[in-house]
């Protein structure tokens, strides 16, 4: 199996911590942020198992902006992080 590196942003909806892996977009929680992680990790981990299956996870990653470097894949570089507000009329 190739090594495939996600980043994972945590946020808190309610009392539920959501894990999400933005390159991927897919999604998990917990009631911690330790189990939000523990989770995505197994939500990825399903995700691209079954994209191997299917014999899509070559395209699935490489729409995702990975790039295959030996034995891993490696993940789209993110160059920021911000938080913008828009006003509507």
């Amino acid at each position: 199996m190739n090594n495939i590196s996600f980043t994972v942003h945590i946020f808190k909806e309610g009392d539920t911590f959501v894990a999400h892996a933005p390159e991927l977009d897919v999604s998990s929680c917990g009631s911690r942020p330790e189990d939000a992680r523990r989770n995505i990790q197994d939500a990825v981990r399903g995700f691209l198992e079954t994209a191997e299956e299917m014999g899509t996870l070559e395209q699935i990653l490489e729409e995702a902006g990975y790039t295959h470097v030996g034995d891993s894949w490696r993940a789209p570089e993110f160059v920021s992080l911000d938080h913008l507000t828009v006003s509507l009329a």
